[in-house]
């Protein structure tokens, strides 16, 4: 399973895989996350708790049942040469038009962790924007990915990232579902 691209943010690897999983579970994951509890608690880093943004935790012993699921571990597993990863939290985010999204990390440097994003949404427009941007320790921007649909993005989770809301145009939210994962010694 050869991601479609590759990129490297001062060592760390993003890689990028399409066309994982039929359009028929794209459609089905949008419809479930269309029904979700979302809660506005979710917070990027705590000097920004002020601007919360919405996200529904799906609980550890339904990930296996999700369409993506096994794919991620797949993913995965490419990267890093074989080693096994655990999922040890799963989640969707809720963006739309007018949300502020901030820059973050899902680990700490140096720490092993990866982060498994799934794009979730039968369409999406280019004018809609959305995309994930990925950053170098200069806080430059060096790398974007597009939230095409069904879309997989795996990435060291130290790289500071943001996800941006989707603009005007879009009347559509901008799902995106996560796995956190770490090495299973």
């Amino acid at each position: 399973m050869p991601a479609n691209r590759s990129h490297q943010i001062e060592g760390r690897p993003i890689r990028v895989y399409d066309g994982l999983i039929a359009q028929q579970e794209i459609y089905r994951l949008t419809a479930a996350m269309e029904s979700g509890a979302f809660k506005r608690d979710e917070v990027a880093r705590p000097e920004t708790s002020g601007f919360r943004h919405w996200a529904l935790n799906i609980p550890l012993e339904t990930a296996p049942r999700l369409p993506v699921y096994q794919p991620t571990l797949n993913a995965v597993r490419e990267i890093e040469g074989g080693e096994h990863y655990r999922i040890y939290r799963c989640y969707c985010n809720h963006a739309g038009f007018g949300d502020m999204l901030f820059t973050h990390t899902d680990a700490s440097p140096g720490q092993p962790g990866l982060t498994a994003l799934w794009y979730v949404a039968p369409e999406w427009n280019v004018e809609w924007g959305g995309e994930t941007l990925f950053f170098n320790s200069q806080m430059d921007a060096e790398v974007a990915v597009s939230p095409r649909p069904g879309r997989l993005v795996v990435f060291d989770g130290s790289i500071t990232h943001v996800g941006r809301p989707p603009n005007r145009i879009c009347y559509a939210p901008r799902y995106t579902l996560a796995f956190k994962l770490k090495p299973e010694n």
